[in-house]
């Protein structure tokens, strides 16, 4: 095993209604270092991202976060883990009946019971702000537009200053301005040591973020490059381009 792989699929594979989305996927994610997985729509690649936030729970194989089986963590591993690892979802997945500030607060809550509800607010409105968010977080998801969500969801996933981070189309519905911003945040987080995985069909931010790509297709690890690869490769190109699931 890789010395500083932080994440490790070992021949993992899942299935959901008697269908199997991913089989016999294996991968390391090296600490302090940013990995994309690209490929076609269907192809498997936001299961992957999930069982690898463990999320999901493979029908086989392992899945290790520093070495230790995500699913046979007891409950105080698995709350350390939770607080370490952080997620930003495709969707967003913010609760429709809670309202933003009752959103952002639960994590501050759960990981940091010790906090004072002065010092929650405060970390909230600083993570809103660095995501460019300023409005009013005392309403619901319901009232923000899709891009408006997407800068919540990411404040959230850094609430807690996780070391690693999951990205499931984390800059989709954005404008440049607001995907610009959440480029240089999550670069910053990576040059401070921190590790990403992350999925895009962005040809440009795979190219700038991703020291390393996996390519997976019909639930498989097809092939797997260095960033120093990505440039002119057609092949990556069109995984990229063509794959948003």
């Amino acid at each position: 095993m890789m010395a500083n792989a932080v994440i490790e699929l070992k021949k993992v594979s899942f299935h959901a209604q008697n269908a199997v989305i991913v089989e016999d996927f294996s991968a390391q994610f090296a600490e302090g270092r940013s990995t994309a997985l690209v490929g076609p729509s269907g192809g498997g690649k936001s299961t992957v991202l999930k069982l690898a936030a463990g999320l999901l729970v493979p029908a086989r194989g392992e899945v290790l976060y520093r070495d230790r089986n995500i699913a046979a963590m007891n409950r105080a591993q698995n709350l350390v883990f939770r607080r370490e690892a952080a997620m930003v979802f495709q969707d967003s997945a913010l609760w429709a009946n809670r309202n933003l500030s009752e959103t952002l607060d639960l994590p501050l809550r759960i990981h940091y019971p010790e906090m004072r509800t002065e010092e929650r607010r405060r970390r909230i409105r600083e993570v809103t702000l660095q995501a460019g968010y300023r409005k009013n977080l005392d309403i619901r998801p319901a009232l923000l537009s899709m891009g408006e969500q997407k800068l919540i969801a990411f404040a959230r996933a850094m609430l807690c200053r996780p070391s690693l981070l999951f990205l499931d189309e984390w800059t989709e519905s954005l404008d440049d301005d607001a995907a610009r911003r959440l480029i240089t945040l999550v670069r910053q987080f990576r040059a401070a040591g921190n590790t990403i995985i992350f999925i895009s069909h962005d040809l440009e931010v795979v190219t700038n973020l991703a020291d390393y790509v996996i390519m997976v297709a019909g639930g498989k690890k097809v092939m797997e490059l260095e960033g120093s690869e990505i440039s002119g490769n057609a092949l990556v190109q069109m995984m990229v381009e063509d794959g948003t699931a």
